[in-house]
């Protein structure tokens, strides 16, 4: 059973930073894409960032420059770097991690951006 625990997650004044950590009950090596998605209320959820089996990223354009995703293929672990945050990144944050075309999903972590 592959499982995603997200952690990180918090109370943060904008402008600030924080760093998301999603950890696999499996070998990072094993997915071929992970990423990260994120759910504000009332609104669907969106990818955010994603870091392929290769070390390749991506983001999502209302991030780029502020958010980095990286992975630590010996902690089994993927992570979100977020600087310079602003209200609208307030939201849940989960990780996805796809193999052969299945999807896992942890259970998300809140990220609340507020003075």
């Amino acid at each position: 059973q592959v499982q995603l625990v997200e952690s990180g997650g918090g109370l943060v004044q904008p402008g600030g930073s924080l760093r998301l950590s999603c950890v696999a009950s499996i070998s990072i090596r094993s997915f071929d894409v992970m990423g990260w998605y994120r759910q504000a209320p009332g609104k669907e959820r969106e990818w955010v960032a994603v870091i392929s089996r290769g070390g390749t990223t991506n983001y999502v354009g209302a991030v780029k420059g502020r958010f980095t995703i990286s992975r630590d293929n010996a902690k089994n672990t993927v992570y979100l770097q977020m600087n310079g945050l602003k209200p609208e990144d307030t939201a849940v944050y989960s990780c996805k991690a796809v193999q052969r075309s299945i999807e896992y999903w942890g259970q998300g972590t809140q990220v609340t951006v507020s003075s």
